[in-house]
């Protein structure tokens, strides 16, 4: 096993080159058609953790490049927006954040019932080993995120075992699924004619971009680039800043206000980050885009993916596969509503995979999965994701209400 992260992370660039590098010759054209980059990048890291090359959970990659890349991509990928563009895109996107939520909360109950039909052994325990109050913690993180999932687990006190289990639920369904979202990002097109979705409004946002960028790209120099950076890790820095003052301050004052996860101090360095790109959108900062902002903003995007990936731990599953069973079909469950509404109301897939990867993964994997459709996109994700946070306690609340039931 490779324990020191400097070779971790010069193994995973050189990863990333080779993915980038082998995309660009003709001969890879027909592999990388069926196979999208971007999946890549994020499952080589996860086989190399579940063969145990590599320690995932052991590497302090994922909390530094989380820490320091993730809210500077972020303001990397916001500052050259065309909000006006953006507007274009409609309400659809709010419909399938909330639809996708609705599967979550029907799902959860419904897969419980299922496996304790098929299995009752799986879903047995009392107290705090009953199952149904550790799926109440994967509820609240794929409604809304970590600090749901945190207070929900305050709230219904699994044991620590469960909890455990939980977790590896929770990580390892959930990135199975961004890498089906992923790869679906890579034939959009063709799943849009599946659901019967007009892409029109999307592919227009998306040429308009394409087209601004190319009409008015400069050539870097060494200063621009000091700008890009600045940008970038300047806004991080403000916002790492701010949330310190600001999460004790509500933790000290208003207590109550955890239950809407506004005392974490990740939701609070994502919300500054994308409301500094923002702001900076609005003002002549926008032109740090045409000296590619977006394009280092992806750089930072894809050391992150390889850093998601190599979370994912696929022998985990041999664990309690009981378990997993219960989360699989949970996710399917909550794809399946999604697919229907959304061919029922032509609702195109990029707004399905954003929508659910807002709910299940968060601001982090749902900027991801938009950067995947076109980097300037990214901030819809975070968008949609914020929403995930604000509901996502009550809606793991009443999911798990729902469970305890399904399970007396």
């Amino acid at each position: 096993m490779i324990t020191n992260d400097a070779v971790v992370l010069g193994l995973l660039m050189l990863i990333l080159a080779g993915i980038f590098y082998t995309a660009s010759q003709p001969g890879w054209k027909r592999f990388y058609a069926i196979i999208p980059p971007l999946l890549l990048c994020y499952f080589i890291p996860g086989v190399l953790n579940s063969l145990g090359i590599i320690n995932g959970a052991g590497s302090a990659l994922y909390p530094v490049v989380s820490k320091y890349f993730l809210p500077a991509c972020l303001v990397l990928f916001t500052v050259g927006m065309d909000w006006k563009s953006l507007t274009r895109l409609g309400p659809k996107a709010l419909a399938a954040m909330l639809i996708g939520t609705a599967g979550i909360m029907i799902g959860g109950p419904i897969a419980l019932w299922i496996v304790g039909t098929l299995s009752p052994a799986t879903v047995a325990g009392e107290g705090a080993d009953a199952v149904w109050r550790g799926l109440a913690t994967i509820a609240g993180s794929w409604i809304g995120g970590g600090a749901n999932q945190t207070a929900l687990r305050e709230v219904f006190h699994p044991s620590d075992a469960l909890f455990s289990q939980m977790v590896a639920v929770d990580v390892l369904v959930a990135e199975l699924w961004m890498a089906a979202l992923i790869y679906g990002a890579g034939i959009a097109s063709r799943v849009d004619a599946l659901l019967g979705a007009d892409s029109g409004a999307v592919e227009q946002v998306k040429a308009h971009l394409d087209a601004d960028q190319k009409a008015n790209e400069q050539n870097p120099a060494l200063k621009d680039y000091i700008f890009l950076a600045a940008a970038g890790f300047g806004a991080a820095g403000l916002a790492h800043g701010l949330a310190q003052v600001i999460t004790p301050y509500l933790s000290r004052n208003y207590p109550a206000l955890e239950k809407y996860s506004l005392t974490s101090n990740f939701f609070w360095v994502i919300s500054i980050a994308t409301l500094i790109g923002i702001l900076l959108s609005l003002t002549p900062a926008r032109k740090l885009e045409y000296y590619g902002a977006s394009k280092l903003g992806s750089v930072f995007l894809y050391v992150l993916v390889a850093c998601i990936g190599m979370q994912m731990d696929l022998g985990a599953v041999a664990g309690n596969p009981g378990l997993f069973a219960i989360g699989l079909i949970w996710i399917l469950i909550h794809g399946l509503i999604l697919i229907i509404a959304c061919k029922w109301l032509k609702i195109p897939f990029f707004f399905l995979a954003v929508g659910s990867q807002a709910n299940v993964g968060g601001s982090a994997s749902a900027s991801v999965v938009a950067a995947a459709f076109h980097p300037s996109l990214a901030s819809v994700g975070v968008l949609l994701a914020i929403l995930g946070y604000a509901i996502g306690t009550y809606g793991g609340y009443l999911t798990a209400l729902m469970m305890q039931w399904i399970s007396t």
